[in-house]
């Protein structure tokens, strides 16, 4: 009889793990994590890519000409690296952001310290759809200007943000906000500064539906009173009007996307934790809500989603006992900004990501780095979620040992069950 109970046992188990193994095998081709390099990299910016797989942006010191270079990593839709290139001089350089060109190929922005006019200069690379150079442009004076943001424009160039030394002294010294336009070939059309305080950058931007530009960034002093800047211009870069948002908190934009009622959205943070704040078309507040986890947080990636919510994405920080960390942290919100779902990414080491997009089929991939494959600077990092952020707990790896195991029990239990008299022997 106790022969009969485990054998039932055993069919039981078997049947169940059977069917969470195949639920496990399909999830995990939607769902991974992906590292590349050797220890010395960095993911800055993220797109999908037409064929259902992924492009990122940003730097490495193991591979290139010099300590650190930009570097471009296309992957399948598993994120199985398809091919990479490197970009840069004997100096170092670094990409913030990537986009796709209307031309199947791709724009990179960031600083370059081999190329250009001064200390550090915006760099502005384009590619092919294989991320084969076809042409680069520096912009910049004799000092340290830094570009955080890139978008084609509707006629077919660029129009790149960033920040502008006027001291040519300091690499933390003042800054002006900075916006360079230029035609398809990178060639500078005009450029505009703005400045409200000593510090000032622009972290994103986007062209407004009467061809102009919003700019959002940062004035203030470092980590004093400083708040969001908003700048509306006109095609020119001439400003219209500005609004600042923060108040007497510390608060930073990092990220800003349109919305569907002709407004935008904008994520950053506020007094450490993640801020996202919706504003009408004139730069009124319409609504914010803030999101905190449990320690210091801060969003650097902002979308707008397929259900009329936004997904927000960056870092949580904080310690436990004598340990510090520092985790990814994604917010899925609806369109009021209300909180549906968190998810945490951690482990042995730090998380961060900077790159957050919506996938074609409704889930979520994000980019960054991390530090717990390697104890150095890291790893560039990719991950596709489901449509919840969700990371499958079980690596694929484990799936057929679990199957097997299943099996040798059934079969185990079965061969020690006593025979029935038909099935004797005389």
């Amino acid at each position: 009889m106790l022969c009969k109970k485990l054998f039932l046992v055993s069919v039981v188990l078997f049947v169940l793990v059977s069917f969470a193994l195949i639920s496990l095998v399909g999830a995990s081709s939607e769902m991974w994590s992906q590292t590349y390099g050797n220890g010395k990299e960095m993911g800055q910016s993220l797109v999908e890519t037409s064929d259902g797989g992924f492009a990122i942006a940003g730097s490495t010191g193991s591979f290139g000409a010099g300590g650190s270079d930009f570097w471009l990593v296309k992957t399948d839709a598993n994120g199985n690296m398809e091919w990479n290139q490197t970009y840069g001089g004997a100096g170092s350089e670094s990409a913030m952001v990537l986009i796709k060109t209307s031309d199947g190929g791709f724009a990179i922005v960031g600083y370059t310290e081999s190329f250009g006019a001064g200390e550090c200069d915006f760099w502005l690379v384009k590619t092919d759809s294989y991320g084969n150079l076809e042409w680069n442009q520096t912009y910049g004076g004799p000092g340290y200007d830094y570009a955080r943001s890139l978008i084609e424009t509707s006629d077919g160039g660029y129009a790149i943000g960033g920040n502008y030394d006027p001291t040519y002294e300091d690499p933390f010294g003042d800054r002006d906000l900075w916006v360079v336009k230029t035609d398809s070939y990178g060639n500078m059309e005009w450029n505009q500064t703005y400045s409200d305080s000593p510090m000032n950058s622009c972290s994103d931007l986007v062209e407004t539906n009467d061809g102009g530009y919003l700019l959002a960034g940062g004035t203030g002093r470092y980590l004093v009173e400083a708040n969001i800047w908003i700048i509306k211009t006109d095609e020119h870069g001439n400003m219209e009007w500005n609004q600042r948002y923060g108040g007497r908190n510390h608060a930073g934009a990092n990220s800003l996307v349109k919305t569907s009622d002709g407004g935008y959205a904008i994520a950053g943070d506020r007094s450490q934790d993640f801020w996202l704040i919706k504003i009408d078309e004139s730069g009124n507040i319409e609504w914010d809500q803030t999101y905190f986890k449990s320690g210091a947080e801060e969003a650097y990636s902002l979308v707008t989603t397929s259900d009329g919510g936004y997904a927000l994405a960056g870092v949580t920080s904080g310690a436990i006992g004598n340990q510090n960390y520092i985790d990814a942290w994604m917010v899925k919100t609806d369109a009021s900004g209300n909180k549906i779902w968190n998810q945490t990414y951690g482990g042995t080491g730090d998380q961060y990501i900077y790159s957050l997009v919506e996938t074609s089929d409704g889930t979520f991939a994000l980019a960054g780095f991390t530090t717990s494959t390697y104890a150095g600077p890291g790893d560039m990092w990719l991950v596709k979620t489901d449509e919840y952020g969700y990371i499958p707990e079980f690596p694929s790896w484990i799936i057929l040992p679990l199957l097997i195991t299943a099996t040798l029990v059934a079969i185990i239990y079965k061969k020690r069950l006593p025979k029935t008299p038909n099935q004797q022997s005389y």
